[in-house]
């Protein structure tokens, strides 16, 4: 278990004494929630009004928390052959301009939600669609499953084809009606979701920031700095803005549950604003390397105490696994001759991906009080991955292998508030 999201944020190497590891453990669970954790023996076993489950010699993690991802773009997935803004044209506005129907917005919804949960996600922050139909059958059929979710409408109104774009007026009001109806409800939570600076107008910004004073406690989930290119095109469209955060900062969009995602190509006074403001990044390593984007300088983040959690950002991304996202993540900072431990690794897949959501009192860990989402993981999944665990002397080196060579094979189950949600068929 993860225990001390400060040291482990601070560490250029994971520390042991922020986690603890059971080889053989209990988890005790009641309500959906954490009751406590322990060496196996110790918590559950002069209880036989207690229903057991033995998971045998798989590994228990908690959930798996992904900072940002699109659940329409999950049929452009492995889309060839070209960079940001090339591919949003070709290949993203056509398929989003679909979830203009109710029912094709449902479905997919639903195929999303079942493949999340089979590759171990519990968590994510989701990007709908302009339509406002996109995030309210999100919603439903997040609710039906009891997830802990957070979406939002994306408000565009320029810059895009005529059947994507809303209006500053519109865009607040749908989200507004929105942010009622489903930010608190039960699990769920709501982000004011401009897609990212250049397909909004300043008089949109405004209101996304307007629509943060009037509800404080909900999230602001964009792009930012992802493609030299794009970084061009925002200097032209703002050229009074000292950079691209100063584009947000300008209309009150950097401040506490702010997420933004990629962060790639930044100056280093933005990289000490979104330190002082209390904003968040989402990694997105797959996505970066899959559109020829760049390297994501982890180190200046922990420099700047912005928590950051991990983002599959599908699709974009080459897949909703979080162990291929952890194995991008590795492979990005080996480039960048930086090293990132399998246990700092798992951070930013659980615990660090919570801060990051402004969610740790809730999730993140198994630490009692906390929500009772988590997965069990198959340690001989595949041949290849059980022989190279045979060898593995330390948890440290089972949770890289993991992280090289493991995918949704290795998630056996999935488990939502105490209950078992998903299970993978053998």
């Amino acid at each position: 278990m993860l225990k001390d999201p400060a040291e482990l944020a601070a560490s250029g190497s994971a520390e042991s004494s922020a986690c603890e590891y059971f080889p053989s453990g209990e988890l005790l669970i009641a309500d959906g929630e954490i009751i406590a954790v322990g060496p196996r023996g110790t918590l559950a076993s002069a209880d036989e009004a207690l229903e057991v489950v033995d998971h045998g010699s798989s590994l228990i993690l908690p959930g798996f928390i992904d900072c940002h991802v699109h659940y329409p773009q999950l049929d452009v997935i492995a889309s060839y052959g070209e960079q940001l803004l090339e591919w949003l044209d070709r290949y993203v506005f056509p398929e989003e301009a679909k979830f203009a129907d109710e029912d094709f917005a449902r479905s997919t919804a639903q195929e999303f939600l079942k493949e999340l949960l089979l590759n171990g996600t519990t968590t994510a922050l989701v990007f709908g669609t302009v339509h406002s139909q996109s995030v309210e059958v999100f919603f439903q059929e997040c609710e039906k499953r009891r997830l802990r979710m957070i979406a939002g409408k994306v408000l565009m109104d320029r810059n895009v084809p005529e059947a994507l774009r809303d209006t500053p007026a519109s865009g607040y009001e749908d989200s507004k009606v929105l942010i009622e109806r489903w930010h608190g409800r039960g699990r769920l939570r709501y982000a004011v979701t401009p897609r990212f600076a250049p397909t909004s107008s300043p008089e949109q910004l405004a209101a996304a920031g307007k629509l943060l004073d009037e509800y404080p406690d909900v999230y602001l989930h964009t792009h930012m700095s992802e493609n030299q290119n794009e970084i061009q095109w925002v200097s032209e469209l703002f050229p009074e803005a000292k950079h691209y955060l100063d584009v947000y900062d300008s209309h009150g969009l950097a401040r506490r549950r702010s997420v933004f995602a990629h962060c790639i190509h930044l100056q280093q006074d933005e990289w000490a604003r979104l330190g002082d403001s209390g904003s968040s990044i989402a990694f997105c390593p797959s996505s970066n390397m899959f559109l020829g984007s760049g390297l994501f300088a982890l180190s200046k983040a922990k420099q700047s105490d912005i928590p950051v959690g991990l983002g599959s950002d599908i699709g974009a991304g080459t897949g909703l696994s979080c162990f291929h996202t952890m194995d991008a993540a590795y492979k990005t900072q080996q480039l960048q001759q930086q090293s990132l431990s399998p246990l700092q690794n798992l951070y930013l897949a659980t615990l660090g991906g919570a801060v990051a959501l402004d969610l740790d009192d809730k999730i993140g860990n198994f630490q009692a009080g906390k929500e009772a989402d988590f997965i069990v993981i198959d340690l001989a999944a595949t041949p290849s991955l059980k022989r190279r665990l045979a060898r593995a002397a330390t948890i440290e080196e089972k949770i890289f292998v993991l992280a090289t060579l493991a995918d949704d094979r290795a998630v056996k189950e999935t488990w939502i508030l105490g209950e078992k949600l998903s299970e993978r068929a053998r």
